[in-house]
């Protein structure tokens, strides 16, 4: 593709569109090291503060990522995840093709705190199950999940293997638990220093927060799930209606 130095549109922008379609057409595959400054200065007969520019944009969308020292690299494309329907990371990854796989940060039972027993409406000091677990896709970290439920709920909980194991579905098989509806709210935010070494990113980079209150069918709050997910790898849709 040649820019158009006439065109009203900036050579950075044009640069950056050329590079998205070739990516988009398949010439670079994820994680393949894309061309130098000085390369693609040359092909595309520009500056190489204006290949910067391109990039640096490419970088904070999430397109590229850089490693120290060896170069900019294309990023695996986004997992658009659906806000329509309530399913787990497990779940999520399987429909992918994907393998789900956790490790176990935490887990242990605790007292509710006066967050926790506002939000659970209980009384403090209630037993609540803390789960804490990097959530991996293909081995790759996306997500760091901290999951709390109310113990008298799932007894004995603790005795699975949560970094193999999926939490809705040892709640629906061993504890007649299913959940079918919730409340999530999302935000924006970077990373702290223990996210970004744990989800093996740069620091710092965007996380997508999200809070979710999971409700069983007869309306009792069983969960309640802080996440923090890789902003380079998620981005989350959903269809509004009028």
């Amino acid at each position: 593709m040649r820019l158009r130095r006439e065109a009203p549109t900036p050579l950075y922008l044009q640069l950056k569109n050329a590079l998205v379609a070739d990516i988009g057409a398949g010439h670079y595959k994820p994680h393949e090291r894309l061309m130098s400054e000085r390369e693609l200065g040359e092909k595309f007969k520009v500056s190489r503060m204006t290949v910067r520019q391109a990039l640096t944009e490419m970088i904070r969308e999430g397109i590229l990522y850089t490693q120290v020292g060896k170069g900019t690299y294309v990023s695996e494309s986004k997992i658009k995840q659906e806000l329509q329907t309530l399913t787990g990371f497990s779940q999520d990854m399987a429909a992918r093709g994907t393998v789900a796989s956790g490790q176990m940060l935490e887990a242990r039972v605790i007292p509710a705190t006066l967050m926790l027993a506002a939000i659970f409406a209980v009384p403090m000091n209630t037993e609540i199950v803390l789960l804490s677990r990097l959530r991996l896709s293909d081995g790759i970290p996306l997500a760091i999940e901290e999951a709390h439920i109310l113990h008298r709920v799932c007894p004995g909980i603790l005795d699975y293997d949560f970094s193999k194991e999926s939490l809705y579905n040892v709640l629906a098989t061993r504890y007649n638990t299913i959940l079918v509806r919730a409340e999530q709210t999302m935000e924006a935010g970077l990373a702290t220093p223990e996210e970004s070494e744990l989800l093996k990113i740069s620091s710092p980079s965007p996380v997508l927060r999200i809070e979710r209150l999971s409700y069983n069918a007869q309306n009792t709050l069983v969960e309640y799930v802080k996440s923090a997910y890789r902003g380079d790898r998620y981005k989350f849709h959903t269809t509004l209606q009028s």
